[in-house]
């Protein structure tokens, strides 16, 4: 094991939980986070006195609280102005844990209360039992800071049904726990006041394996408690239509620019809602992200995962287009949303309309050939 005090790796009975205790931050992720996630599951993955994994997020006062808010984004931007060396171990092995997890050969059992985004969509959604809270919200939302759905979002978001996923790449709408469910990015509603007992439950039941799990779970649960309920309604067929036919007729379009159109064209609160949101997101990445989940639908999880690498190396990096670390779409937005915080990005190019093909392509050129690759061994 890896002593990081942020993480608290235990085996208790059967189970090996993991919480992460970094409450200040949100649980967000460091690269000693990520290392200590990484050397538990290693240790307990072929371990026979571990038949099971349980994770959890402590709060600043209790012992569960926010899930994980993503990666630690003002480290992303620091290490991008200063280039430091570590920026791309971070993402090398964060998304070397994400298919850890993915395809981690016993049960894991994730407790998804409060914020869950980004890099803690990473650790969930690979995972087999993801339970879910009233207080869960639950997000990709990375193109608000000149990012894409990383750590397998590729994957994971263009796998929904019909094009769910182009929407909440671009929009990084946040779904409470009905939504979450109906969407197929949480199994069960658990209240938050019975997580502690759940928890301590799990312990007993992890010694039967997956049917003790499942047979567990099933008794905590209970019917979910609408918290957002225009997204929770997705869909009520007595309203007329329903708000997942918009979704796919607007997301389902070729390409972002027709997306705008059709949205502009449905006389629709949602349609309205949903231009404004995307008027706020870097134009650049929006082509990007949206390109991304098109192209996922016909990847592995490993192909999406070396894909996405490739991505974050240019988000960084993008040498095509004359840039410095510093001076990218992602440096801006983290910029604006969290180290100025004056929420003014200064997006290039600023309209959808001047982003050319010639801008988007070479971010899906990968910086290495497939021998030096930093996730070759997927």
């Amino acid at each position: 094991m890896i002593h990081c005090p942020e993480v608290i790796p235990g085996v208790r009975g059967r189970v090996g939980c993991i919480t992460l205790n970094r409450p200040q931050a949100l649980n967000a992720l460091s690269l000693a986070m990520i290392r200590a996630i990484t050397a538990a599951l290693r240790a307990w993955q072929d371990d026979p006195a571990v038949a099971a994994v349980a994770i959890r997020g402590a709060g600043k006062s209790a012992p569960f609280g926010h899930f994980c808010a993503g990666g630690d984004i003002r480290f992303f931007h620091r290490a991008a102005v200063r280039g430091e060396a570590e920026l791309e171990d971070f993402f090398t092995e964060e998304y070397a844990l994400n298919h850890l997890i993915h395809c981690f050969p016993k049960p894991v059992v994730v407790l998804l209360d409060g914020i869950v985004m980004g890099g803690g969509m990473g650790l969930a959604q690979g995972a087999s039992h993801r339970v879910v809270t009233e207080n869960s919200r639950l997000a990709m939302p990375e193109t608000l800071i000149g990012l894409f759905p990383d750590v397998g979002g590729g994957y994971f978001l263009s796998r929904l049904k019909g094009h769910l996923g182009e929407w909440l790449a671009l929009t990084g709408t946040v779904v409470g726990a009905a939504t979450a469910i109906k969407i197929d990015w949480a199994d069960r509603y658990v209240p938050s006041h019975r997580l502690a007992e759940l928890w301590d439950a799990l312990v007993l039941a992890g010694s039967a394996g997956e049917g003790g799990l499942s047979k567990c779970l099933a008794e905590f649960e209970e019917p979910v408690v609408p918290v957002d309920p225009a997204l929770d309604a997705l869909i009520d067929p007595s309203t007329g239509p329903t708000l997942n036919v918009l979704i796919d007729r607007c997301f389902g379009q070729p390409s972002v620019p027709e997306v705008v159109a059709a949205l502009a064209s449905e006389d629709h609160p949602w349609a309205k809602s949903t231009l404004e949101v995307l008027a706020k997101r870097s134009p650049l990445m929006l082509h990007v992200a949206f390109e991304q989940i098109r192209r996922a639908r016909g990847m592995t999880l490993e192909d999406e995962l070396r894909m996405e690498r490739g991505l974050v190396r240019h988000c960084f990096h993008p040498h095509h287009l004359n840039r410095r670390a510093g001076q990218t779409e992602t440096a801006e937005g983290i910029r604006a949303l969290a180290v100025d915080k004056d929420h003014l990005p200064r997006w290039e190019p600023a309209a959808l309309t001047a982003v050319t093909a010639e801008m988007v392509a070479p971010f899906f050129v990968s910086p290495w050939p497939s021998w030096a690759h930093p996730l070759r061994e997927l």
